[in-house]
């Protein structure tokens, strides 16, 4: 299933070739603030899920002429792993590694969706640097989670750029501009998954590719990202992990369109301004 926000908060789901409003079957206010709307319904997903395909307030709709949005505006965290992946190590020459130095966190504030654009602040000089990645939403929460345990705690996943500014500020602060976290299209939940450990993601600027790798290659597999985050802070529902960009990160400018494509859950292409 896929799970999604569109039109002005308005949330659907699309299952086989169906896609469904299901705002107003469950009582959706969309101009509730915060806007934790996806949040809460990730929280509760089975219970308020049951029967709503024949709830009178769902709606059928057509996917492609409605506009896509963030799937979770408003998460409780937003966590990446640095340098996971070795060749990503070897062209920025950095000791880091997700191993060793954990986990960070960007400003929830730089989420956004598959018909937004990429907007790159005025800093000349500077290079701002595409990296694809994996999504992963939380769907039940918990502290000290063991890896063996972990994959019970996914909700599903997302496609997700990590945009960065290069230099020597703080990476939380190079990270979080707004619209630094394109997310989307949609959430695909777990289920719909083959195998998370085995997911080829991609991404091109201008048509040309730039990134082509598969999880299996991460440093901390996606268990073990959970296992370290869970251990500090205690994981509740929606929260994403951005799992770290493998090589080939580069350079995006105006004008650029940038493309991700991730096995078995999506692709979505942006512009840059």
């Amino acid at each position: 299933m896929k799970l999604f926000r569109f039109n002005g908060g308005r949330i659907g789901i699309a299952q086989g070739g169906d896609a469904y409003d299901i705002t107003d079957a469950l009582g959706i206010d969309t101009a509730m603030w915060p806007p934790v709307q996806m949040v809460q319904l990730i929280a509760d997903f089975d219970a308020r899920m049951r029967g709503i395909e024949t709830h009178a307030g769902t709606r059928r709709i057509d996917l492609s002429q409605v506009r896509l949005e963030v799937p979770i505006e408003w998460p409780n965290k937003l966590l990446a792993y640095p340098v996971n992946y070795v060749k990503h190590g070897l062209e920025m020459n950095s000791k880091n590694r997700a191993d060793r130095n954990g986990f960070f966190l960007k400003a929830n504030s730089s989420l956004s969706g598959p018909n937004d654009p990429i907007v790159l602040p005025e800093l000349p000089g500077r290079e701002i640097h595409h990296e694809c990645e994996v999504g992963i939403v939380i769907g039940k929460g918990g502290r000290n989670i063991s890896r063996a345990d972990a994959y019970a705690h996914v909700f599903g996943y997302a496609c997700l750029i990590d945009m960065v500014v290069r230099g020597n500020e703080e990476r939380v602060m190079r990270k979080s501009y707004d619209t630094f976290c394109p997310f989307g299209p949609w959430i695909v939940t777990a289920d719909e998954i083959p195998d998370p450990a085995n997911l080829q993601a991609r991404l091109w600027v201008n048509g040309e590719l730039r990134q082509d790798a598969n999880t299996r290659d991460l440093i901390v597999d996606i268990p073990e990202m959970i296992e370290i985050a869970s251990r500090v802070a205690t994981l509740h529902p929606g929260d994403i992990i951005a799992t770290g960009t493998p090589e080939g990160v580069g350079p995006v400018q105006r004008g650029d369109r940038v493309r991700i494509a991730i096995d078995h859950i999506g692709e979505m292409t942006l512009e840059v301004r």
